[in-house]
């Protein structure tokens, strides 16, 4: 998780790059707050975004913070239910959490400091895990070792890991995840272009170094998943604080990772 907050009395306007996780994101701004844009559909205020959202924008006027958490879609099906309800979609988190959703806000607003915010942030989603039933631990295991293996992994391979058939991981896995295997692998391979591009490498190296065939099917797949040109990426606000966001110092992969990591957003 990472706290962002937005100074300067301006418009803001972003275009959000996909990521392998279910993100929620929870508006502690005062008055109205940012508006999501995705597939002609408005959201404002606190939202969750699943996975493979598509043309995605965040905009709004004025001062601003807002906690955004990243989850994998295992630990966001125990959190929300089954994340192929949320695939391809940004949806309120009033409608998910109800009620709820507001007394979380104004408690996360309340909070002195970031590092509180932080805190009562893990307190909460460690509350509601389990809410839902688990995905089966095959699946799991099918999406860590995806994530492990920077989506260059096949799915007969992982279906003869977890002993099922391909055809079962292939239902399982979407159903439970909101996503085909070979479409998390994808996802994950564009996520690890799309930072080395951000990093300042070259797309030439980058294609190589990501496990694509050439060039052109490095620019096909950041065109897929971020609409955008690989040179356009690689300056693309969104992914330029990643790495003062989350660092990749941070602690081991636990429940969420706090810490006071408050970048202004340009």
């Amino acid at each position: 998780m990472a706290g962002f907050r937005h100074r300067a009395p301006a418009f803001v306007d972003i275009a959000m790059v996909a990521y392998p996780s279910v993100t929620l994101l929870v508006d502690l701004s005062e008055g109205e707050g940012v508006v999501y844009e995705n597939h002609g559909r408005h959201e404002r205020g606190s939202v969750v975004v699943g996975l493979l959202p598509g043309d995605l924008r965040a905009t709004g006027w004025g001062v601003g913070e807002c906690l955004q958490i990243r989850l994998e879609p295992v630990a966001a099906a125990a959190l929300f239910g089954a994340s192929a309800e949320l695939s391809g979609t940004v949806v309120a988190l009033e409608d998910v959490w109800g009620r709820d959703a507001g007394r979380v806000e104004d408690r996360l607003r309340a909070a002195a400091s970031w590092d509180e915010r932080f805190a009562i942030a893990v307190d909460i989603l460690g509350r509601r895990l389990g809410a839902h039933p688990p995905v089966d631990p095959q699946v799991a295991y099918a999406w860590r070792r995806t994530l492990t293996s920077r989506g260059r992994v096949r799915v007969d391979g992982l279906a003869d890991e977890v002993g099922w058939s391909r055809k079962r991981l292939w239902s399982r896995f979407r159903s439970q995840l909101g996503i085909t295997p070979k479409r998390a692998a994808r996802l994950v391979r564009f996520d690890h272009a799309a930072h080395l591009l951000a990093a300042g490498h070259a797309a030439a190296r980058v294609a190589t170094e990501s496990g694509y065939v050439d060039q052109s099917h490095l620019h096909r797949e950041v065109t897929t998943f971020a609409g955008l040109t690989p040179t356009a990426l690689a300056v693309a606000p969104w992914l330029a604080v990643d790495g003062v966001a989350w660092p990749a110092s941070s602690p081991s992969r636990r429940l969420a990772k706090g810490g006071e990591r408050v970048p202004d957003l340009p």
